[in-house]
């Protein structure tokens, strides 16, 4: 009995290696959040447990908008681009403060699960159009911003990780939904 060998390894999308290999494993980690969405249902996206968490639609939300941010901000110096714009008309924080100083995230409820992947879609299509012809030089650039100084390389590996965070905590929504 034969079984399909599956190849792990990250196969560049963008025109240099090492930034296509980045831009690979950006990919690899959103397929990762896409699986863990099946299974979702519409009551699960806006569920927010007892306990101060964020709900699905939230959290995802706040992965497409951090991305598109660090991008757009960060990385390509092209403050908020129309196109984005659109997609994430709220912002990232609720005003005032909270525990510790730290504002909670701002409430996104009443969007279906394929709206939120649509957001996830469209951000990270900019990120792929504007990302994949970038140069190796300019991908470890560091830039000076007026808060601190950084480079497309840590972008990257920030966005992986902090995708990842939330991709455990929406498996956890997810598994501990009432009734599931």
């Amino acid at each position: 009995m034969s079984t399909a060998r599956r190849l792990l390894a990250l196969t560049p999308v963008g025109n240099d290696p090492e930034v296509g290999r980045w831009l690979a494993a950006l990919e690899d980690g959103r397929r990762d959040t896409l699986r863990e969405l099946e299974g979702v249902t519409p009551r699960m996206v806006d569920w927010y447990p007892d306990a101060p968490l964020n709900s699905i639609g939230t959290l995802l939300y706040h992965i497409a908008l951090i991305e598109a941010s660090w991008v757009a901000e960060d990385i390509l110096d092209a403050g908020e681009p129309a196109e984005l714009a659109a997609l994430l008309p709220s912002p990232d924080r609720e005003p005032g403060g909270g525990v510790g100083n730290e504002r909670r995230l701002s409430r996104v409820d009443g969007q279906s699960l394929d709206d939120h992947r649509q957001r996830l879609a469209g951000v990270r299509a900019f990120t792929l159009a504007h990302l994949t012809p970038m140069t190796n030089e300019d991908f470890h650039r560091v830039r000076s911003l007026d808060d601190y100084d950084v480079a497309p390389d840590w972008v990257l590996h920030h966005l992986l990780q902090h995708e990842a965070e939330h991709r455990s905590h929406i498996a956890w929504l997810r598994d501990t939904f009432p009734g599931s």
